[in-house]
């Protein structure tokens, strides 16, 4: 790859319209959370998405300045009925935009591969422009939305074993996150991400998260303390963001993790977006999580 990399973090994934229970319509996907905390750490910052270029331009909006943003063009964009939070999140999907075709050129430092929706197949896998078995310096893989199915006639999301696909994904990447509730599942891409030597991530909520080493040993990090948290969408995505970055700017697993968790803890102390903290602001809660010790 070209050593003058234009962009620091790319996400690739499906950016979502979020229609909440209460009628309200906002941006989502992990795509969107995790390149908007890449950003306010200082990461220059692109997402690569499909769907209709004026409603995702327009759901953006507000982050025009922080996030470059590629549409490749659908009937539709993918909008998702969601209701709960945490492992009690359900989901129907009312509208999907489709595959993603691996791009062409993926002038990236840090490559996130956060599928929604079943939109990412093995072919990013590689670098389509160069032939590379690596498409970037350091990939990174949320594969919640390659263990997903939905029914034609309701369209209501349910865990799914990910296919030869997700584990080829796997293969190739640095570093894995996903969730506790979404481990069964996801058992074959865990055993391949970890035979590649990569790291895998399992977060548990408000529980310890758990950081699987190659070689078969494990961490188990407790998180960040939270009295009154506002709401938790997004906190996974953040977390994998922050991960990624600690670990391609060389913290160990364990500084990597307890990184990842005061960044989760902060997006989860407000609701939204724009809830999502910069790096001041995540440091300061790390360094006081230390001091109390729970963190």
């Amino acid at each position: 790859m070209n050593g003058d990399l234009h962009f620091d973090y790319t996400t690739v994934g499906h950016v979502t319209i979020d229609v909440l229970a209460d009628g309200t319509r906002r941006a989502g996907g992990s795509a969107f959370y995790s390149a908007l905390q890449a950003a306010r750490l200082g990461k220059r910052t692109r997402i690569v998405t499909q769907g209709v270029r004026g409603e995702i331009e327009a759901l953006l909006e507000p982050y025009r300045d922080e996030l470059e943003l590629r549409v490749l063009p659908a009937t539709g964009t993918t909008t998702l009925l969601t209701r709960g939070s945490g492992a009690q999140r359900s989901q129907r999907v009312l509208a999907w935009a489709g595959p993603i075709a691996p791009a062409l050129e993926l002038d990236t430092e840090i490559l996130h591969l956060a599928p929604v929706a079943r939109e990412l197949s093995g072919d990013w896998a590689t670098d389509a422009c160069t032939g590379s078995a690596r498409p970037a310096r350091f990939v990174g893989l949320t594969p919640q939305g390659l263990a997903r199915a939905w029914s034609a006639d309701d369209g209501q999301i349910e865990q799914a074993r990910p296919g030869a696909d997700a584990e080829q994904l796997a293969r190739r990447c640095d570093a894995v996150v996903l969730s506790d509730y979404e481990c069964d599942c996801c058992a074959g891409v865990i055993a391949s991400a970890s035979s590649a030597g990569a790291l895998v991530a399992v977060t548990a909520g408000g529980e310890p998260t758990t950081i699987l080493l190659p070689g078969g040993q494990s961490l188990t990090l407790d998180v960040a303390r939270l009295e009154q948290p506002a709401d938790d969408l997004g906190a996974g995505d953040v977390f994998a963001a922050a991960f990624f970055i600690a670990l391609s700017e060389g913290r160990t697993p364990r500084e990597a993790g307890d990184f990842a968790s005061a960044t989760a803890a902060v997006r989860m102390c407000g609701e939204g977006a724009n809830a999502i903290g910069g790096r001041a602001e995540i440091e300061a809660r790390l360094h006081a999580g230390a001091a109390r010790g729970d963190a």
